[in-house]
């Protein structure tokens, strides 16, 4: 096992308010659970390692040198029986560089091998259907000089787009759709997108996007079929990202500014939303 930087790495427990939840703490960003549940994944403050813990321990399973090169949104594969994660690796914000889209094959066995999916372009934010075939992530090809980003979905998450891989374009305009997941019933992906903000918003705010993200899916056989879960500026103000599905399909969480909101079923007519007060998440 590594040796733990505790400054970067202390653990501890925290008592939670609930006596029925157990909360534990590990300083790092981007966390993410296995399927079933026996293994967490994160990666380091400095976005140059990945982390998982599970029975064996807490070690790194892959990390990265070079200044310009980090790690950041892995996700595992929805079928707990191939032992995969997938990692963004490149430069985070910049839109006009590469950022490649990774897998971590047999990452409970410590190789600390990675194979490449992507070839080109700037690819993030990966999500594999619920067997584990295919992968949805977005991308700035096909943006032009704008560089927006749609989803695509690569068809055979072994090879992505090298050898006979292929990919096809799931979303198509001149926005940014991102932080993609496939639902574990296979038949939704849930996304954030700057789609419908308004027309007099700035292009950009300090090189970023300015906000107006809202929360959208679209059907992942049907790309024609897309549903707007929660709208930017009247029911949130600016950015409503990262949402993420329950274990049963049946809810979706989401991040904004500072809070959290929790859209419980039936969302495609109503939702009932609570909020409470978090750390603002730096990478939208």
């Amino acid at each position: 096992m590594e040796t733990i930087s505790k400054e970067i790495f202390t653990s501890s427990s925290l008592q939670s308010p609930q006596r029925d939840v157990g909360l534990f703490r590990v300083s790092g960003v981007f966390p993410t659970f296995s399927k079933d549940g026996s293994k967490l994944a994160f990666v380091d403050n400095e976005f140059k390692a990945v982390w998982v813990a599970d029975k064996q321990g807490l070690r790194i399973v892959y990390e990265t040198k070079g200044h310009d090169h980090h790690i950041f949104s892995p996700v595992w594969n929805q079928d707990p029986q191939k032992d995969i994660l997938y990692v963004c690796v490149g430069p985070s914000f910049n839109a006009g560089e590469i950022l490649d889209i990774c897998a971590i094959p047999n990452v409970s066995s410590g190789a600390r091998q990675r194979r490449k999916l992507t070839n080109g372009f700037n690819n993030a934010f990966p999500s594999t259907s619920p067997d584990g075939k295919k992968l949805v992530f977005r991308s700035t090809r096909d943006g032009g000089n704008k560089k927006y980003k749609n989803l695509y979905i690569i068809e055979d998450a072994e090879v992505g787009e090298y050898g006979n891989g292929k990919i096809t374009r799931l979303t198509n305009g001149p926005w940014t759709d991102t932080h993609c997941q496939w639902s574990p019933t296979n038949d939704w992906i849930v996304f954030s997108s700057t789609r419908d903000k308004p027309k007099d918003a700035p292009e950009t705010d300090n090189g970023l996007d300015p906000g107006y993200f809202a929360v959208f899916l679209v059907k992942a056989n049907d790309p024609s079929v897309v549903i707007r879960v929660i709208r930017s500026g009247d029911d949130l103000a600016e950015h409503v990202n990262h949402p993420f599905f329950s274990p049963d399909g049946k809810s979706i969480a989401v991040t904004a500014n500072d809070c959290i909101v929790f859209c419980r079923s039936n969302f495609f007519t109503s939702f009932l939303a609570f909020c409470e007060t978090i750390w603002r998440y730096l990478h939208c």
